[in-house]
């Protein structure tokens, strides 16, 4: 089967499928709490596991997903004694997501087989990362190629994007970060890569969101919890589009799910009017063959896919200059930070205690993020 040529598709020409990754990605949920798809063709299926570095068409790639589900099928069966009939376990992978987007007992068996895919996979993966003789800066490189690649070739063909910024942070960043946070011992760093990606419009993010989602990541391997989300009322936005406000009934969660849930608060030093859509993503990358070359045997057991974190910021041009302003600006948030951190570092828990009158405020929503540099 051959690749369809890459597309830019519109709001207008969005699916139930793609608007459910979307909104997976908008929220930084996990599907592992899902408990159906919605791909309604082969094609959808088809994209999804390109978009994981698995291609249907390469033996290898078979073998892998086939050596997945089966250890998956195992685990269910001896830990939980999951009844799946044959005929579901004998399906490929491919057979298995649009089985998992129909109805009945079967729906549920094949949903089940590939959550826990979604799992071996992902522990899989790290551990071959672990085996090869790869360093961190290595890695970075390799995501950078991917990434520089995929956004380069958007540029070129005219989509809607107007700016587009890459970059590692930087050592003295990372130092502010940390002591900045309350847990700084063995802290997890998202934003060691990061990328901007300013759009024409606020109506091109969802399309530019989805064709990142098609060919550079997949919208399964978002990092729960990690995601902000500032833009768009995701029910509000849906409702004033005719297009996606029909498909609304089609997903799996309550239409007002974002409004229950509330913005997740999660760093003092962001204006209350910085708006943005953020989010890290666990990028699947290829492992070149020249490195696989050099990995004991017991790694190509494992496929010839590993993940590096990467976080996105993606935005519209009015909404960017908006952001630039004022309390929100990237100066600000940075002078904030800093009058912090050198008050912990010199006086510790007791800056709470005797805040300092001239202190600025400590707005509530997540933080903004540094201006990635290329």
């Amino acid at each position: 089967m051959s690749q369809e040529p890459p597309r830019f598709r519109t709001l207008d020409d969005l699916s139930a499928a793609e608007l459910e990754g979307i909104r997976l990605v908008l929220r930084g949920g996990s599907v592992i709490d899902w408990h159906r798809l919605n791909f309604a063709e082969e094609r959808e299926a088809t994209e999804f596991l390109r978009a994981q570095e698995l291609d249907p068409e390469r033996p290898a790639d078979r073998a892998r997903a086939e050596a997945v589900k089966s250890a998956a099928i195992s685990y269910l069966r001896r830990t939980y004694d999951f009844p799946i009939p044959k005929q579901v376990a004998e399906k490929d992978v491919g057979e298995l997501m649009l089985l998992a987007s129909s109805k009945g007992h079967r729906q549920l068996c094949a949903c089940a087989i590939l959550k826990v895919m979604h799992i071996i996979h992902h522990l899989e993966a790290r551990e071959l990362l672990f085996m090869l003789p790869i360093s961190d800066q290595e890695l970075f490189h390799l995501v950078e190629q991917k990434v520089y690649r995929v956004i380069g070739g958007m540029l070129a063909q005219g989509f809607p994007i107007l700016e587009f910024i890459g970059g590692r942070k930087n050592k003295d960043s990372l130092y502010t970060k940390l002591l900045s946070k309350p847990e700084t011992h063995a802290a997890q760093i998202y934003d060691k890569l990061r990328f901007r990606v300013v759009t024409r419009s606020a109506e091109d993010i969802f399309p530019t969101m989805n064709y990142l989602m098609r060919h550079l990541f997949a919208f399964n391997y978002v990092v729960p919890r990690e995601s902000t989300n500032t833009l768009f009322p995701f029910r509000d936005y849906c409702n004033s589009h005719p297009h996606l406000s029909q498909m609304l009934e089609k997903l799996q969660l309550a239409d007002d799910f974002e409004e229950q849930q509330g913005l997740l608060i999660d760093n003092q030093f962001t204006a209350k009017s910085y708006r943005v859509v953020h989010f890290v993503m666990d990028m699947p990358i290829r492992v070149p063959q020249e490195v696989m070359d050099q990995a004991p045997p017991a790694a190509w057991a494992l496929g010839q896919v590993i993940f590096g974190q990467v976080e996105f910021q993606v935005i519209d041009r009015d909404t960017e200059q908006s952001n630039e302003m004022g309390d929100a600006s990237h100066e600000a948030y940075k002078r904030r930070q800093q009058v912090a951190v050198a008050r912990r570092l010199k006086v510790g828990l007791q800056a709470e205690a005797r805040p300092q009158a001239d202190a600025p405020p400590a707005p509530a929503l997540k933080r903004r993020r540094r201006k990635p540099t290329r």
